[in-house]
């Protein structure tokens, strides 16, 4: 399968969004009805080969903010509470294997785990909204989109 390349209009927003150049090929896949980038799709390897965990970055500063306050606020153990072990397993498997799907570099070291790199649990709410956005079926991500404002949000040509 072939990565969708981002234009150079969208590097050089998603660099101004991240603070840096993006390490790697991306393309984003959710927009707010304005245009503005919300949720980028990162090819499993950066440009260097280095694995990249992440399929879906959550590159909105607004999100981000309201997302790490939750974070601040003991969120990441108080939504694990909330979620079964095995639908939180089953997401992370569904995640593994959208990201093994996009996989190009098959002689390099691949990327492990599920949402956001981990194996079990919740590592990063941002990680799970961004997963939820695109795709709908993760329970963490569904939590976090109650509590943070993601009204409107243009989902751009999910790929299963």
């Amino acid at each position: 399968m072939t990565f969708r390349d981002a234009t150079h209009e969208q590097c050089a927003e998603v660099a101004r969004l991240l603070g840096r150049a993006p390490a790697g090929r991306f393309a984003v896949v959710v927009r707010r009805p304005s245009g503005e980038a919300v949720v980028i799709e990162n090819e499993p390897h950066l440009l260097d080969g280095t694995p990249m965990p992440t399929l879906y970055w959550l590159v909105d500063p607004t999100l981000h903010d309201a997302v790490s306050r939750l974070e601040s606020e003991a969120g990441v153990h108080r939504y694990e509470a909330m979620v079964d072990d095995e639908i939180l397993a089953a997401t992370h498997a569904r995640y593994a294997a959208r990201r093994a799907a996009r996989v190009v570099r098959t002689d390099l070291v691949q990327p492990a785990g599920g949402v956001g790199g981990t194996r079990v649990g919740i590592k990063c709410l941002h990680a799970h909204l961004a997963n939820f956005l695109v795709h709908g079926d993760d329970p963490v991500g569904e939590i976090v989109s109650h509590l943070v404002d993601v009204a409107d949000l243009v989902v751009i040509d999910p790929r299963d």
